[in-house]
This record gives C-alpha cells, sequence and structure tokens, in this order.
C-alpha cells in the first residue's frame, strides 16, 4: 500500500472518529440541558430528582460547554484546508481529552472510556496520517 493511499485511509478513519465524538458530544449536549431531570438524564447521571433539581443549572452550563466542543470539532471536519483543520480537529479534541481526565479524576472512571478515550484514538489516528 503506497503512503498516499495509506493516509487517505487513515485520515477518513481520523475524520470519522472525530465525528464520533462531535456526535458524542451533542448528545451530551442534550441530557445536561434538556434531558437532567428526566428518567433518561436521572439514569444516566446516577442522580436523585432532588439533586438533579439542585444542580440543573450547572448541569445546562456543562452542556453548553460540550456543545461548544461539538462544534470546533464540527468546524474541523468541514474546513476547507487541510493543514489548518488538522489543527483544529487536534485542539479540540486535546480539549475533550483533557476535560475527560480531569472528570475521571473527580467524578468517575467512567468519563475516561466514554469521553478521553474516544478523542485520543480519533487524535491518534490523525496524526498517523500526517
Amino acid at each position: 500500500m503506497t503512503a498516499f493511499l495509506w493516509g487517505l485511509i487513515m485520515n477518513f478513519i481520523g475524520n470519522l472518529l472525530t465525528a464520533l465524538v462531535a456526535a458524542l458530544h451533542i448528545y451530551f449536549l442534550v441530557l445536561e440541558m434538556f434531558l437532567w431531570q428526566k428518567p433518561q438524564g436521572l439514569k444516566t447521571f446516577r442522580n436523585t430528582p432532588e439533586k438533579a433539581e439542585i444542580t440543573a443549572v450547572l448541569a445546562a452550563n456543562q452542556g453548553l460547554y460540550n456543545g461548544f466542543l461539538a462544534a470546533g470539532l464540527i468546524w474541523g471536519l468541514l474546513h476547507s484546508a487541510p493543514a489548518f483543520a488538522f489543527q483544529i480537529k487536534a485542539f479540540f479534541l486535546l480539549c475533550v481529552i483533557v476535560a475527560g481526565a480531569y472528570g475521571a479524576a473527580t467524578v468517575s472512571k467512567r468519563i475516561l472510556y466514554v469521553q478521553a478515550a474516544p478523542a485520543a484514538l480519533a487524535l491518534i489516528v490523525l496524526w498517523l496520517a500526517t
């Protein structure tokens, strides 16, 4: 397989993984901003209705930040200049990794697998494509 073809395949897979990370963060936005006090939000975050009511504003703020991460990743996926698109995706994937690592250290180890690991995999694959 030529280096060119290898790069195309890895770039496609990296972009697919980046799109998955963006979709996850859109899902997190919906969960945290709109479903926080609903049965799906309560179950996902293992919250009681009382705790969810008290923390709803904080969760909505957190959801908004997840939306910004998704927007940045989508911007990187849609940008027409490949080198700059890579920089955008790398920056926002690193932000996701840092946020996931912090969440894993302070809230739940599960966040490392749900948030940080997919972003790290996407970043590694995109880097291999260069």
